[in-house]
C-alpha cells in the first residue's frame, strides 16, 4: 500500500518523516536516489535533462510547474511529469511539499497567487495520484485517511465551516440528516434504509455518497489544511527577524514559474483576426453596445447594463481578449497578480461609466458594488482582495443573444457586427484591423518620404 504521506503530505506519518529527514543542508544538492526514481518511472517521457528535477529544490519547482503548465497549456503532455505520480517519490516529494509551504508562506503569505496554486495543484495532485491507485488499495487509503481527519463518526455539518466559507466545499455535495454530514455507509444505512422504497439502499448509498463523496471531502480537507500551513508560516515567519534564504529563492522561483505561464501560454491563442494578447484597452475598438453603456445609462436597464454587461467586458478585453478562442478557465490573478491593472485601469473605467448614468449608479445604489466584484471572480465583498478570489466565477462577457434578449436596448449593430457572436470578438476584430491600417499608414509614410 502507498504511504499515507504520498497523499496526505501533512499527515502524522508525513510530519514524522519531515522530522527524520528535514534539514534544508543539502536540499539544492544532486540526489543520485531521486534522479533513478525519476528516470525509471512508468511511462515518464525525458525528452532532455531540463526534465529531470536533481534535487528537492528541482523537485518542489516541478510540482508547481506540472501545474501551471496543465492548466494553461494545450499541448501539455503529462508524462514529462509522470514522476510526480511514483509512489517511490514519496519521500523527496514530501521534503518538497513543505518547501514549497514554507517559501509561499514566508515571502507571498496566504492570500497569494503563490498560495492559491499551491493549494489547488495538491488537489489536483492527490486526484492523479489516487486515480493510479487499483480501486481496492484507493478506497482503503481514503478510508485511512478520513478517520484520521475527522474527529468522530458522525460530524455536524459546522464541523465543515472552514471548507464551506472557502467554497472548497458545498453543502449540496453533501447527505446531511438532523444537521448532520453522513459519510459511513453503515451510518447510513441505519438512517434511511426504512425510509427507501423501490431501491436497495446499498445502491442508494453508492449512487449518492460512496466512494465519490468521501474522496470530495478528503481532498478538500488536505486543501484546506495546506491553506491553514501556510497560514502558519507566515504568522510565524512574522515574529522572525531574517527568513531562510533557500525559502526565499524558492519562492522567487515559484513566482518565475507562474508569471511564465501566463507569458508562455496565457495569450497564445489566435483568432481570424490574428494573435490576440492582452493590452490597453482602445475605446475606438470598442463595440455599439460598449459605446452606449460607457455614455451612461437611464435608470432602466442601468444595473444589468453596467454590472452584468460592461464589467466582464472591460475586464476580459483588458486582461484575458484570448478566454474564447483558448478556452481555458482562469482567475484575474492568473494574468494580474497584484490586481495593480484591475485596480487602476479597469475598476476606473467602470465607475466611470456607472458615474455618468442617470442617476449615477453606485451612489443611488452602493450595494451594486458588491455584486460587481462578484462578477470578477472576488466574492460578496466591497473590496477586490487576492483572499477572496475564487469566491465566485469570473464572468465571461454576455453574448449578442443575450444582449438582444435581456439588453435589447444596446443592440445597435453597425457594419462590422455581422457574422459576430460576442462583443469581445468585435473588439478584438477591430483592434487587428486598427493596427493593420495603423501599419499601413506608417509604411506609405515612410515610403513618402524616401522618395522625397
Amino acid at each position: 500500500m502507498v504511504s499515507v504521506a504520498f497523499i496526505n503530505p501533512l499527515s502524522d506519518e508525513g510530519k514524522s518523516l519531515v522530522r527524520e529527514l528535514g534539514a534544508f543542508e543539502g536540499v539544492r544538492s544532486d540526489n543520485n536516489e531521486l534522479i533513478h526514481i525519476v528516470t525509471e518511472s512508468r511511462s515518464q517521457e525525458i525528452s532532455d535533462d531540463a526534465f529531470i528535477p536533481r534535487s528537492y529544490l528541482d523537485l518542489a519547482v516541478k510540482r508547481i510547474e506540472w501545474y501551471a503548465k496543465k492548466k494553461n497549456d494545450r499541448k501539455f503532455d503529462n508524462n514529462q511529469y509522470e514522476f510526480l505520480f511514483n509512489p517511490e517519490i514519496y519521500k523527496f516529494d514530501l521534503i518538497a511539499y513543505f518547501l514549497l509551504c514554507q517559501a509561499v508562506g514566508v515571502k507571498s503569505g496566504p492570500n497569494s497567487r503563490e498560495s492559491r496554486v499551491l493549494v489547488e495543484s495538491q488537489g489536483k495532485i492527490i486526484e492523479y495520484r489516487l486515480g493510479k491507485l487499483v480501486k481496492s488499495e484507493r478506497n482503503e487509503i481514503v478510508n485511512n485517511i478520513l478517520n484520521s481527519l475527522l474527529s468522530s463518526s458522525t460530524h455536524k455539518w459546522t464541523f465543515f465551516e472552514d471548507l464551506i466559507s472557502s467554497k472548497k466545499l458545498k453543502l449540496q455535495d453533501m447527505i446531511l440528516d438532523k444537521g448532520e454530514i453522513i459519510l459511513d455507509r453503515d451510518d447510513f444505512l441505519d438512517r434511511f434504509s426504512s425510509k427507501i422504497k423501490g431501491r436497495k439502499p446499498e445502491k442508494m448509498y453508492e449512487a449518492l455518497i460512496g466512494d465519490r463523496v468521501k474522496e470530495l471531502v478528503m481532498i478538500k480537507m488536505v486543501m484546506q489544511n495546506t491553506e491553514d500551513y501556510i497560514q502558519k508560516v507566515s504568522e510565524k515567519s512574522d515574529r522572525e527577524i531574517e527568513p531562510n534564504p533557500i525559502l526565499l529563492e524558492l519562492a522567487d522561483k515559484i513566482s518565475e514559474v507562474l508569471v511564465s505561464s501566463v507569458q508562455s501560454y496565457g495569450f497564445g491563442g489566435g483568432s481570424r483576426g490574428g494573435s490576440i494578447k492582452a493590452s490597453a484597452l482602445n475605446p475606438k475598438a470598442f463595440p455599439p453596445c460598449v459605446k452606449k453603456v460607457m455614455e451612461g445609462m437611464k435608470s432602466g436597464g442601468r444595473n444589468d447594463a453596467i454590472i452584468m454587461f460592461l464589467t466582464p467586458f472591460v475586464s476580459y478585453a483588458r486582461l484575458y481578449p484570448s478566454v474564447f478562442s483558448e478556452n481555458i478557465t482562469k482567475q484575474i490573478s492568473d494574468i494580474d497578480p497584484a490586481l495593480s491593472v484591475v485596480q487602476n485601469e479597469v475598476l476606473p473605467l467602470i465607475f466611470g461609466a456607472a458615474e455618468r448614468c442617470t442617476p449615477p449608479l453606485f451612489e443611488d445604489q452602493p450595494q451594486d458594488k458588491v455584486n460587481l466584484n462578484a462578477k470578477l471572480g472576488f466574492g460578496m465583498h466591497e473590496n477586490v482582495e487576492l483572499k477572496y478570489e475564487g469566491e465566485t466565477t469570473w464572468y465571461t462577457p454576455m453574448s449578442c443573444e443575450k444582449i438582444k434578449l435581456h439588453l435589447p436596448s444596446l443592440c445597435k449593430p453597425d457594419e462590422h457586427c455581422k457574422k459576430i457572436g460576442n462583443p469581445l470578438s468585435y473588439y478584438n476584430r477591430m483592434v487587428w484591423i486598427i493596427r493593420k491600417e495603423s501599419k499601413k499608414s506608417a509604411s506609405n509614410e515612410k515610403a513618402s518620404k524616401n522618395e522625397e
